[in-house]
Parts: structure tokens; C-alpha cells; sequence
């Protein structure tokens, strides 16, 4: 049993310390919150003065009250200063608990604490070695797949480059460039047939330009596209437009049937050229002309027949690749252009090379390859074996360009798409590239990448670091740039910092439970070690009883010179000190009575220190406001209660402010409601005026703070004058409040006003009408009441000739 107790005594003191703390903090926060509102400037200087140096009974005897969801519901003077001095006092009692605790649980609390650091130390010890080591294996192996996946796509351009001038000195290749070229000129001397350009027509119409207007910016014009030369339309009717075969398939098409000489070439050659597409895994083969035709395309797009130097593509990349083709002096060169979108291809990302073809030293045409995307993502994706790879569940390789966008296929793109365009849209990628995404179901061209890893290898240097990468995610990155001539890309691969981390976050488990284990195994042997120590402590709790009883004079004598002689003595400075703050209290109780005086008038307060509860009394000629805050409710669904509390307490304080300026008296605040009445206290002649101004004010300040914050807050005022009952009710916690039809029409009103709107009652109208504008807006009607005529006030106020300065002196 005492064991448990113990045990529960411990649980008791840590938890309490800590929920101390937190008190502490949000008190004093709510505290420098209150009073830094310009309108308690005053008050918060008396207490600085040392007249009202504690408010705490006041709270205690229910004179003020605060709701707890930010809302000041009773005087908000005495509740300011009452907050401060609630947050010093409970400051002042953590530390108090701190020196009542006993000796035996102050010892099994330091075993602990030392235990706890002890365990804590070698586990972030362990945890930072671990993590440091984890890091360099998992860097190392980043590095290993991220240089064998750069021999991989080096060693591929390099086939890619060595195929390409093998085969423009190839024999047959030659052969073929001069028959094609050839036959091609033979063609522009051929009539073409009406019904041929229909045909050209109709397909570009319906096939190539629909397509590509989904991803072409703007509507792509026909007549730009379509072939100009008989030749261009004679190839392009039978090859294209009239190919039984589907897009895509086209180049299964060997001979047309015409009797042209070109389809007697073109049937000789084309299934070797198609062979050699499909066996290499190019997307496409070109011969072209010396000045730029292609007479020869394997896939038979719209690019076939095309002039390179003056026609609808003379911009592309491939233009630019045969542009250098051209200019080259011998055999063996090679020209390579990045990727670009091709609009042959419907605006699909597509890179070239090109070559020239010679026979002997003669310059007869181009020899030109559409690269294989699939090839390059085969690459680095190891034919999407990325676990195979060591590479996880987050790993990937891929290729960025010198304009920060990828070359080659994102894994998560390939492996989960619709997943991918969510992460997309929750970093902010534009539509337009999200939609390209999805229709051409790849990266390459379309995902940025703007990451220090790919800053650093764009100026030629390799390297591993932890960064954020194009999902925003952090990953652990190598990356290098690489060895291609023509193209400047770098090479990076990366892992998901909480894959590669993983196991350090498995040990920090482990450790967690093996900590929490050892922690309760000390913390029975602590309890056995302080029940030894401390027994001679049993004397002094005999004597501590005495006090308990109520023995404050009590004394507690102790002969020892050791630790439990200085404890007695601070025992006996407690009792000391105890029967100080009796009579500290009972001095502030007596400055608190005085402090009535400032809350409610000299009457009412006289009246409630003689324990006169019952406080009601008729008062006329008085105006009576309601406001209500309109989109404030949705306004705390999308907002923190620390904000929403700091956005009403800034317009609760304008308003109190303004009270001060037009001589009202603020009664209360009921949620964004707010409620002012003047005439109540002082007796003013132009209480409606005042009431009619203030509410004006009103509704301009909620405009400007909506200016200032970019909000859409809106205020309904509802104004009536005429007597009210006005007393004080509540018995724990007091309140000073007004009744009344007079309140009840006002009330009603502000119910009925449009936001942005004052409605005023029939008494408000007739006295006031020479001074204001006012609208009939019609009869309020509500179940069970009265019909209620309610007015509108315009926002603007006839001109008089006594100045507003001294309306209100």
C-alpha cells in the first residue's frame, strides 16, 4: 500500500508541475492580451501605481466573470488586472509546490531525471551515429546505381551516335537516299486530283489537327499544316491521309498500288528502314534531301514530304538538327538536339540526331533518327524494377535538362498517375502543365525541377545532399552531371528521407519501450532506497500535523545541524510566511472594497456593499443599440480560436472605444453580438443623435478591418429609444443589464436588418429625420409580436451648421 501510494504521489506532483506550467503561460498570455487594449491604458497604470494590487476576490464574489472562450462578459478593468495577478499567483504557487515536496519524492524524482538523461543522452548518441552511418550507406548506394545508370545512358548515345554514322555510310543507305530522291522529284511534275486535296483535307482536319489542338496553344490554323507541292500531296494522300492503316500504324503500309516509280522504291526499301526501327527502338526514321525535304519517314507523319528550311516545322528542334547536318564538311558527323514538344508528333516531347550522307565527296541528303523516349526510361527505371534496383519504395533515377525540366519518365507518374497529379496540385504545378502530364502520360519536358541538387550538377558538380525535391518532399539526392555530346543534362537519384530513415526510427522504438521498462524497474528501487533516507523525517511530520490542526504559532525544534535542520527551519520561515499573507489578504480585501467604486456608480455600488441584491430602477428618454457581426460564424471555421478571438477582440475594443467618443455605455457582448445603450447613467438630451453617429462609426470601422485584413465581415444595427428596466442580477456573478420593449424593437430590428444595413425604429425616425436620411423599408411581422415599422438609414447625414466638436463637449 504505501508502495502504490508512493507511486501515485509521484504521478500526482509531475503531472500537476507540468499542467502548472501550461496554466502559467496561457494565463499570463490572456493576461498581456486584455491589457494591452488602449482603452484599460488607465487602469493598468493604477495598478502599476500600487492602488489595485489584486482583484482576485472580486473574481471569487462573482462581480466579474469571463466565459472562457475570449469573450469578457463582466467589467473588463477588473478582469484585465485580475488576469495579470492570476498569472503571477499561480507562477508564484508552481514554485511553492516545488518546496513542499518531500524529501523522499524530491529524491526518487532526481534518480529519475538522472536515469532519464542518462538514457536519453545515449539514445540520441546512438540515434545520430546510427543516423550518420545510415546516411553514408544509403548515399553510397545512391552513388553506385546513380554511376551505373550514367555508363548506362553514355554508353547508349554513344551506340546511338556509332549506329547513326554506320548507317549513313551504309551502301544501301546511300543507295536509297538517290532513288528516293529521285523518284521524289519525278512527283513534282504529276497533276494531283481534287478529291486528293480533300482527302489531305478531311484527315488534317479530323485526325492531326484535333489532336494536337489539346495541347497546342490556341487554334491550330489548316492551311499551315497542309502540304504545298504536288509532289508533298501526291506522297501524303496515297502514305497518309488514304493509309487504310490507323495513326501509328501507318508504316505497315509497303506499297500503295499507284504506279508511281517512288512506291516501286518505296516498297524495295521501306521494310528493311521499318526493321531497322523496330529492332533498334527508334520512333521514327528520315531521309531527306540536300535541301531539307523529307522524302522518306518510316512512320508517315504529318512530317513526311515536310521542308524543313521553309515549312510548318522549320522551328522544331529537328529543323535545327538538319540545319547542322547540313553544314557539316565530311563524313562522321553526328548532330544531336534535345528534347522539344513535335508537333508531328501532337506536341509530344521527341529529340533527334542527324548525319549527312555522301556518295564519294557529293553531299545527296540527310540521315535522321526521332530517339526512343522509352528507351532512355528503360534506362533509368531498369524497366520499372526500382526495388530490384535498392532503390524501395520512394527511390528513382531520372535525367533533368539545362532548363530544369525532366528527360526522363518520374516514378511516380509511371506507378501511381492519379496519385501524382494530386501532389502536383498540392504544390501549386499549373493546370496546364498537369493536363500535358495526363495526356501524354510522361514528366519528360512538363515536370520542373528546380532542386540545389540540380543547380549544383548544372555547373559540373557531383554530390550527395539532403534536399526537397520536385514533390517538396524530402530525399536524400546524389546527383553528377554527364558526358553527352550536344546535350547538357544531369543524372540524380534519390530516396525518400522517411524510407531511408526508417530503421533509425524502428530503434528510436525499441529504445522508447526497452527506457519506459527500465524507468518503472528504478523507479520501485528509488522508492525503496528514499523509504530508508528519510525516516528520520517522521519527527518533523508529527510537528507539521500540529500545524495542520491549526497550530500556527506552532514552532518545530530540531537539534540537527545536517539537511533536516535546515529543513525545519524553512518550515518554520513557511509558518512565517503564511501568517504574512493572512494578513497581506486581509489588506487587500479592504483595497478591493474601494475598488467597487470603479465598476458601477456610486449608488449601485453603496447599494451591493450593503447586500442590497435586488437593484432594479426605471429610467426614460434612453437609446438602445444592437449589433450583430454577419459571416463571423464561417469566419471561425477557417481560423484558429487564437485568431478568431484576436479578430473579435480587436473590433470589441474599437467599439468600446468608440462608446467613449459618443458618450454610450457598452452593456454587453453576447458572442459577435454586441449591445450599447446611452442616456442610462447620465442623462443626455441627444442620446438617438449620439446612438444614430456612433452606430455610423461603427459600420465604417468594420469596413476599414476588412480592408486592413482582408476579411468580409458585415454589421447589422438595430436603434430604438424609449424606457427600459435597468438593474443587476446574477447571484454568484453580477451583471448590470437593461429590459424593455425599448430593447426588445431594437433587438427585433437588428434581427431584421440586411447586413451592411442600420435599421432604425419609428422614434428614431420622427426625431431625427431633419438631421438624417432615412427609407421606409417596411413592417416587421413576426409570430405571436406586434407589426414593427422599421427604417433604414442612409450612410450619409444633412449638413448642419453647429460643428460636431461641440455636439459632444
Amino acid at each position: 500500500m504505501t508502495i502504490r501510494r508512493n507511486c501515485v504521489t509521484l504521478t500526482l506532483c509531475i503531472l500537476s508541475a507540468f499542467s502548472t506550467s501550461v496554466v502559467v503561460n496561457t494565463q499570463q498570455a490572456k493576461a498581456e492580451k486584455i491589457c494591452s487594449n488602449r482603452s484599460l491604458y488607465g487602469a493598468y497604470e493604477a495598478q502599476s501605481a500600487g492602488y489595485l494590487n489584486n482583484t482576485a476576490p472580486f473574481a471569487q464574489t462573482g462581480i466579474l466573470t469571463y466565459d472562457g472562450n475570449g469573450k469578457i462578459t463582466g467589467t473588463i478593468l477588473v478582469r484585465c488586472l485580475n488576469s495579470r495577478n492570476k498569472a503571477k499567483n499561480i507562477r508564484k504557487t508552481y514554485m511553492q509546490l516545488l518546496k513542499h515536496l518531500s524529501i523522499k519524492t524530491k529524491l526518487i524524482v532526481m534518480l529519475l531525471v538522472v536515469s532519464l538523461c542518462a538514457m536519453l543522452a545515449s539514445t540520441f548518441i546512438c540515434s545520430r551515429a546510427g543516423k550518420s552511418i545510415l546516411t553514408e550507406k544509403v548515399f553510397n548506394q545512391l552513388t553506385s546505381l546513380r554511376s551505373a545508370k550514367t555508363y548506362q545512358i553514355e554508353d547508349y548515345f554513344e551506340n546511338l551516335y556509332n549506329h547513326s554514322q554506320t548507317l549513313s555510310e551504309d551502301l544501301t543507305v546511300v543507295a536509297a537516299m538517290q532513288e528516293f530522291n529521285t523518284a521524289y522529284r519525278e512527283l513534282e511534275k504529276s497533276t494531283i486530283p481534287a478529291d486528293f486535296d480533300k482527302k489531305i483535307d478531311t484527315y488534317y482536319r479530323t485526325t492531326f489537327l484535333t489532336r494536337l489542338a489539346r495541347t497546342h496553344e490556341g487554334s491550330p490554323v489548316l492551311a499551315t499544316y497542309t502540304p504545298k507541292t504536288p509532289a508533298a500531296r501526291y506522297l501524303q494522300y496515297y502514305y497518309t491521309a488514304a493509309n487504310p492503316n490507323t495513326v501509328g500504324k501507318k508504316l505497315l503500309l509497303n506499297n500503295p498500288g499507284d504506279p508511281s516509280s517512288y512506291s516501286r522504291v518505296h516498297a524495295r526499301y521501306h521494310p528493311i528502314f521499318r526493321n531497322i526501327v523496330e529492332k533498334y527502338g527508334y520512333y521514327d526514321m528520315f531521309l531527306l534531301d540536300p535541301e531539307g525535304t523529307a522524302v522518306y519517314t518510316v512512320f508517315k507523319e504529318t512530317d513526311f514530304t515536310t521542308n524543313f528550311t521553309n515549312g510548318p516545322y522549320k522551328e522544331s528542334n529537328l529543323a535545327e538538327a538538319i540545319v547542322a547536318a547540313r553544314q557539316a564538311k565530311g563524313k562522321g558527323y553526328v548532330k544531336i538536339v534535345d528534347f522539344k514538344p513535335y508537333s508531328p508528333s501532337y506536341g509530344a516531347p521527341a529529340a533527334f540526331l542527324a548525319t549527312p550522307i555522301f556518295k564519294d565527296s557529293q553531299f545527296i541528303g540527310i540521315l535522321a533518327f526521332q530517339l526512343p523516349v522509352d528507351k532512355i526510361n528503360n534506362v533509368m527505371t531498369g524497366n520499372k524494377n526500382w526495388k530490384q534496383n535498392g532503390l524501395g519504395d520512394s527511390g528513382e533515377t531520372y535525367l533533368v535538362g539545362p532548363d530544369y525540366l525532366m528527360r526522363s519518365a518520374s516514378r511516380f507518374q509511371i506507378e501511381d498517375p492519379k496519385g501524382h497529379v494530386k501532389t502536383l496540385r498540392s504544390i501549386g504545378t499549373d493546370e496546364k502543365t498537369i493536363k500535358k502530364i495526363t495526356e501524354f502520360h510522361t514528366t519528360i519536358l512538363l515536370q520542373s525541377v528546380q532542386t540545389k541538387a540540380v543547380q549544383e550538377a548544372l555547373f559540373g558538380k557531383q554530390g550527395t545532399q539532403v534536399i526537397d525535391d520536385y514533390r517538396n518532399i524530402p530525399v536524400l539526392s546524389s546527383y553528377a552531371p554527364l558526358d553527352i555530346d550536344g546535350l547538357r543534362w544531369v543524372i540524380l537519384a534519390e530516396i525518400d528521407v522517411s524510407e531511408a530513415y526508417a530503421p533509425i526510427r524502428s530503434f528510436e522504438k525499441t529504445v522508447l519501450i526497452g527506457a519506459t521498462l527500465i524507468i518503472a524497474l528504478i523507479t520501485l528501487v528509488a522508492m525503496w532506497l528514499t523509504a530508508i533516507f528519510v525516516k528520520p523525517i517522521n519527527t518533523l511530520i508529527k510537528s507539521a500535523r500540529k500545524v495542520k490542526a491549526g497550530d500556527v504559532d506552532a514552532v518545530v525544534k530540531s537539534g540537527s545541524q545536517d539537511e533536516f535542520g535546515e529543513l525545519a527551519k524553512s518550515f518554520n520561515q513557511t509558518i512565517d510566511s503564511l501568517r504574512a499573507e493572512t494578513q497581506l489578504i486581509e489588506q487587500k480585501n479592504r483595497e478591493n472594497e474601494a475598488l467597487i467604486l470603479n465598476i458601477f456608480s456610486p449608488a449601485i455600488a453603496n447599494r451591493l456593499k450593503q447586500g442590497d441584491r435586488e437593484i432594479a430602477d426605471q429610467i426614460s428618454n434612453v437609446s438602445v443599440l444592437f449589433s450583430d457581426l454577419e459571416r463571423f460564424t464561417k469566419l471561425t471555421q477557417t481560423m484558429s480560436p487564437q485568431e478568431v478571438v484576436g479578430v473579435l477582440n480587436e473590433l470589441v475594443t474599437g467599439f468600446d472605444e468608440m462608446t467613449e467618443k459618443y458618450g454610450l455605455e457598452k452593456i454587453k457582448t453576447i458572442g459577435d453580438g454586441y449591445m450599447a445603450v446611452c442616456g442610462l447613467t447620465v442623462p443626455r438630451l441627444d442620446h438617438d443623435k449620439r446612438t444614430v453617429d456612433f452606430a455610423l462609426e461603427m459600420l465604417s470601422f468594420v469596413r476599414r478591418f476588412n480592408y486592413e485584413k482582408g476579411l468580409h465581415l458585415e454589421l447589422r444595427l438595430g436603434i430604438n429609444s424609449g424606457d427600459v428596466v435597468a438593474g443587476v442580477i446574477g447571484k454568484n456573478k453580477l451583471l448590470y443589464d437593461v429590459w424593455g420593449d425599448t430593447v426588445n424593437i431594437a433587438n427585433r430590428l437588428k434581427s431584421a436588418c440586411p447586413p451592411g444595413t442600420i435599421f432604425v425604429s419609428q422614434n428614431i425616425c420622427d426625431r431625427l429625420q431633419d438631421l438624417y436620411d432615412f427609407e421606409i423599408f417596411g413592417e416587421i411581422q413576426e409570430p405571436g409580436k406586434e407589426k414593427l415599422v422599421a427604417w433604414q438609414l442612409k450612410n450619409s447625414q444633412k449638413p448642419v451648421s453647429v460643428r460636431e466638436s461641440e455636439v459632444y463637449e
